[in-house]
């Protein structure tokens, strides 16, 4: 999948089928709209284009949300989708005053020469939101593209979202989040130093930093962790740290039976369980008694999950 980071790099195209959106969490509803977005590439001999934003508009006009993914976990995920062209376009001041029908044919028409549109059914965009499936339609007849509108994907009965999927994390609700995702939560990330203060109770742990403003997942968690190929189990703190007064989310696990110095490999934390909620302590030493506790609960999970 090629790469475009910005429309200033973006050649000129003899014709595309095009979708676009956040693309959040590419969870099962965003892979039914790529699939087909394929599909439709294959049957008409032309390249797929995905168009996400970055910043998103969310962010840019001061509605941040929780992000499933960093933004490198988001193109290694839908590099494995087999898509043709990932198109970042930087959401900045003018490109937010774009009206709806020049976004169609300055970028859409001009750029990408779009034989085909697919968009999920509340995909909106433009200056104040006023683009649509309906716009969409109505340019199609005079501009020699057609559109397709993806309806949502149900799981339970309930619309796949990036907002369902980032309540069903807040609240704990793993196993309803993988389902929507298609796979379960995870966190990529490069081992950084801490403050050390883990191993000084007994308990060492490796520390990710957070690539996202908000993280939608809290607490105290069960994990599976993979590090050089290799898959460890471990307890995992994803929180503030308040009883040190911190103040920037911290990824922390404790390995159980692991102990080598890993500084700056990659690792992929996978939440399996959720134990309880992050929560102050009024000293170290009752933390200490707290992690036993967790450790224990994780093992527990884990025995349990083996004997199923």
């Amino acid at each position: 999948m090629n790469l475009i980071r910005g429309l200033h790099n973006l050649k000129p195209q003899q014709g595309t089928v095009v979708t676009i959106g956040n693309f959040d969490g590419v969870h099962t509803g965003h892979q039914k709209i790529i699939t087909r977005l394929i599909e439709k590439s294959k049957a008409l001999g032309i390249p797929s284009v995905l168009i996400s934003f970055l910043p998103t508009p969310q962010s840019f006009f001061n509605h941040p949300q929780a992000s499933l993914n960093s933004f490198k976990e988001k193109h290694h995920l839908l590099s494995k989708l087999g898509l043709d062209i990932h198109l970042i376009i930087h959401f900045n001041q003018a490109f937010s005053q774009l009206e709806a029908v020049d976004f169609v044919q300055k970028i859409l028409l001009d750029k990408l020469a779009m034989k085909h549109c697919l968009i999920g059914d509340d995909f909106r965009f433009g200056k104040d939101r006023v683009g649509d499936f309906e716009l969409l339609q109505r340019l199609s007849k005079t501009n020699n593209f057609s559109v397709e509108n993806t309806p949502s994907v149900l799981c339970d009965n309930h619309r796949v979202s990036s907002s369902n999927i980032r309540t069903y994390l807040n609240q704990g609700k793993l196993h309803l989040a993988t389902q929507m995702l298609g796979r379960e939560f995870s966190i990529t990330g490069k081992i950084i130093h801490g403050l050390k203060n883990g191993r000084k109770i007994g308990f060492p742990t490796i520390n990710l930093p957070i690539k996202r403003k908000i993280s939608p997942i809290h607490g105290i968690f069960a994990v599976t962790v993979e590090i050089e190929g290799k898959t460890h189990q471990g307890v995992c703190n994803i929180g503030n740290r308040p009883i040190i007064g911190g103040k920037k989310t911290l990824l922390e696990v404790f390995l159980f039976d692991f102990n080598r110095t890993i500084y700056g490999l990659q690792a992929k934390t996978t939440f399996k369980h959720k134990i309880r909620d992050e929560a102050n302590f009024d000293d170290f030493e009752t933390l200490k008694q707290q992690i036993k506790h967790d450790v224990n609960a994780a093992k527990n999970y884990f025995t349990n999950q083996s004997q199923c």
